[in-house]
């Protein structure tokens, strides 16, 4: 019987999908997950079942949808993954890094955890007092944590857009630090066991925070930036108007945000924003490199992902929360030591929680029946595979996104329709004709069928989703 491959699950916390070179976005420096996404393969076309943390992250980690955990927002409690199965399957199972848990650090399934949560937790609901390893480490070095608090002494500090120099020694930077504890685990190899390793790292999520002397790479650079166009956040339904006005009027995650900000303000965001995903690329040829000096990279799937986007300004918004493509289309790459018979980019509609099935497939394992996940593990080999009809995003009321008290997004290749519970309004987009979102359709007449069309598919979901998820419902009830 073959042995299990050893799986390391590299996320990233709010990258967007256009920031990889070999997807085609050139202005990268990305040269390690480029080479994985050479040699294994990356997929186009995937999405997060929710536009915030938490609740993308509850799904990744159960194959089921929000509405079915019932973890709809970004505070919500969140306790059990399929982590627990692989453990129960000879797993020997390690998170490093940010899992998002709430509570914070039960246990998951994992066998040994060491967290790293958000960059700044001085707003958070839950988490503000809590300290990880990362914590201590600059504690340890005499240090005080930047954050909210010293970032809003500087006299510059509502034209940064929540980007900053970071002001400690380099390996105090929360993406080397976990970097560099998935290392040293790896060094150590501290089981015979197959491994899974969960390595979690909190960027590019704000504050976007790289040194200095990473973002001169970026400065100096043409970077692609959408200007908002006259009269687009007017034109969004009430729920998305009012989010942006709460970031205007606020600084969540040391993030002032500007709708109307210069083209040289917004440059400068990317910039750090970018720099930052180029640090977290070393980090992960660092981990690859550990693998293979201490013989682990010999049967091993790496997965690198992340659970959400970030708007950076595009549409007038900041951050997440929204249904935009920015914040819900996801980089996904799966590479294999033993190779697959496809190579490179495979374009099939997919649900990002389609990870966990694909992986129980390849490591040859039984996938729970109630899982809403579907594998797309026939893809990877080359084998018919038409993906999905259309994927699910969902989100409820929350902390920040106070608005409305649950959005549903349902996108097909051509459509993206964008649903209010209770609300005569909505979103619907010509993905075809229209695909950078700026032509709401919702109240064209000549696409009240295909409104009406895909209300009825969300209808249909949502019923089909409970009938398969019920087992699931009963057992963690």
């Amino acid at each position: 019987m073959p042995t299990k491959p050893n799986i390391i699950f590299i996320i990233t916390d709010q990258q967007r999908y256009d920031t990889i070179a070999e997807f085609g976005y050139d202005f990268m420096e990305t040269p390690n997950l480029d080479r994985l996404a050479r040699e294994g393969v990356y997929l186009s076309a995937c999405y997060a079942a929710a536009p915030s943390c938490v609740p993308a992250r509850a799904s990744l980690f159960t194959g089921h949808y929000p509405h079915t955990t019932g973890v709809v927002d970004n505070a919500a409690t969140w306790r059990h993954t399929w982590v627990e199965d692989l453990a129960e399957a000879g797993y020997h199972c390690v998170n490093i890094g940010k899992m998002h848990t709430q509570p914070m650090d039960t246990p998951a399934g994992f066998h040994a955890r060491m967290i790293v949560e958000n960059k700044d937790r001085s707003m958070a609901k839950r988490g503000a007092d809590f300290v990880d390893e990362w914590d201590k480490a600059i504690r340890k070095a005499n240090f005080e944590k930047p954050g909210l608090p010293s970032y809003r002494l500087l006299n510059d500090y509502a034209d940064r857009l929540g980007a900053f120099e970071w002001p400690l020694p380099d390996e105090l930077h929360s993406d080397n630090f976990v970097g560099s504890l998935a290392v040293d685990w790896i060094q150590e190899k501290r089981s015979d066991k197959p491994l899974f390793l969960q390595v979690g790292f909190p960027g590019p999520h704000p504050p976007y925070d790289p040194p200095a002397h990473e973002v001169e790479r970026y400065l100096s650079r043409e970077l692609p930036i959408d200007p908002v166009r006259p009269g687009d956040v007017e034109s969004q339904p009430r729920p998305f108007r009012e989010l942006v006005q709460k970031h205007v009027d606020g600084d969540h995650d040391s993030v002032r945000h500007k709708v109307d900000a210069s083209a040289e303000e917004r440059r400068r965001q990317r910039a750090y924003y970018l720099a930052n995903v180029t640090m977290i690329d070393r980090e992960v040829g660092r981990i690859i490199d550990a693998l293979d000096e201490t013989g682990r990279l010999e049967d091993t799937i790496i997965v690198f992902t992340s659970d959400h986007g970030d708007m950076l300004g595009d549409h007038g918004h900041s951050q997440k929360w929204s249904m935009y493509e920015q914040v819900i289309r996801l980089p996904i790459i799966i590479w294999s030591s033993r190779g697959f018979k496809a190579r490179g980019r495979l374009d099939p509609l997919v649900q990002h929680m389609d990870i966990a099935p694909t992986l129980f497939d390849l490591a040859g394992l039984e996938k729970p029946s109630s899982w809403e996940a579907v594998s797309f593990a026939d893809a990877l080999n080359d084998d018919a595979f038409e993906g999905r009809y259309a994927v699910y995003c969902e989100q409820g009321r929350d902390v920040v996104f106070r608005f409305s008290d649950f959005v549903s997004m349902v996108r097909t290749r051509r459509w993206k329709y964008v649903h209010f519970l209770g609300e005569d309004f909505g979103q619907l987009f010509d993905l075809e004709s229209d695909p950078g979102e700026y032509e709401n359709r919702w109240d064209d007449p000549a696409c009240a069928a295909i409104r009406d069309e895909m209300e009825k598919e969300l209808m249909n979901w949502r019923i089909r989703s409970g009938y398969k998820a019920r087992e699931w419902a009963e057992k963690w009830r």
